[in-house]
């Protein structure tokens, strides 16, 4: 028997795009029920609705996975909320854990914490070497404190708080809304529309220059369901694919993967974001026998079929 048999685990954001995957996983450990609560019944910026969740849920073990997220344009838009909705949900959320003895508690930090110039591989040690990346900084630190409160809480409480970092996130049933999406959705988006069209050109931010790595949902929702099982320390654990790309790497891979040969339009007066992302993934595998199983190229091939395959307004 594991950690996880026969435990009630709520998982915050379960409805999600990597939450389901994160549910499904989940189930493979036996436990006793998962339970997803729904941000229109428990609004965890609102203490007094955490507190309601606890009681009304009773877990033994909690995966905190909701978040408000988007891509450089939404953090540039939103960098109060983001801020203080990430912030406020997990510190509230984690102290309420503790006041009622949860047994395990996993929250899911992000790659925009890291500082902006972090040498690449970025190492979890690198993490407090500089500040982050301008456009995302204020989701990037709100994260981040939440893993010096889990820090701190196992060093005064004992409380089984642990932090995971993953990287770029990508596949089907991803958020493809051009005012919040990520890069991959909203270059799969705006090439697909582009050929439903007949434009023979899709506009694309930046220089291209900049480089980012990407991990599929479902190997993500892998490494946080083993982490949640098997790992209990204060340190963070990356997750990732191990695999850089430039920009325009990525973009001509979609436009090939789509069958798009037009022209590509570059504006580079659009902020790159951090100028290179790619994690050492040493101690996930170390610590969880955690990999990444799927290539970059399957996991878009496998995002673009679905985007094509699902009524538009279910994608956006």
């Amino acid at each position: 028997m594991g950690l996880l048999t026969g435990r009630r685990v709520l998982v915050t954001g379960g409805a999600g795009f990597l939450g389901k995957s994160v549910c499904e996983v989940l189930r493979r450990f036996q436990p006793g029920a998962i339970l997803v609560p729904r941000s229109v019944q428990y609004d965890l910026r609102d203490r007094a609705a955490i507190d309601r969740l606890l009681a009304d849920s009773e877990p033994d073990v909690v995966v905190h996975l909701a978040a408000v997220v988007g891509g450089i344009g939404a953090n540039r838009k939103n960098p109060g909320r983001y801020f203080y909705d990430n912030a406020i949900m997990g510190i509230q959320l984690m102290e309420a854990c503790r006041l009622v003895g949860i047994e395990k508690y996993v929250q899911v930090g992000t790659i925009c914490s890291y500082p902006k110039h972090t040498p690449v591989p970025f190492c979890e040690t690198d993490l407090w070497n500089g500040y982050p990346e301008e456009t995302n900084a204020p989701y990037g630190l709100a994260k981040k404190m939440l893993l010096v409160q889990a820090q701190a809480y196992r060093d005064q409480y004992g409380f089984p708080g642990v932090t995971l970092l993953p990287v770029n996130l990508y596949g089907p049933a991803d958020n493809f809304d051009p005012q919040s999406s990520h890069v991959i959705p909203a270059l799969i988006r705006k090439v697909v529309e582009a050929q439903a069209s007949g434009r023979r050109w899709i506009e694309v931010w930046g220089t291209g220059n900049a480089s980012r790595e990407f991990l599929y949902v479902t190997d993500a929702a892998e490494g946080i369901a083993l982490a949640t099982e098997l790992y209990d320390g204060p340190e963070p654990i990356n997750l990732g694919s191990g695999q850089e790309i430039t920009i325009r790497a990525l973009v001509e891979l979609i436009c090939e993967l789509c069958g798009f040969d037009g022209q590509l339009r570059w504006d580079a007066s659009a902020p790159d974001g951090q100028p290179r992302r790619c994690l050492s993934t040493t101690r996930a595998e170390k610590l969880l026998g955690f990999r990444a199983r799927t290539s970059l190229r399957e996991g878009l091939k496998q995002t673009i079929e679905w985007y094509r395959r699902v009524p538009q307004r279910q994608a956006a």
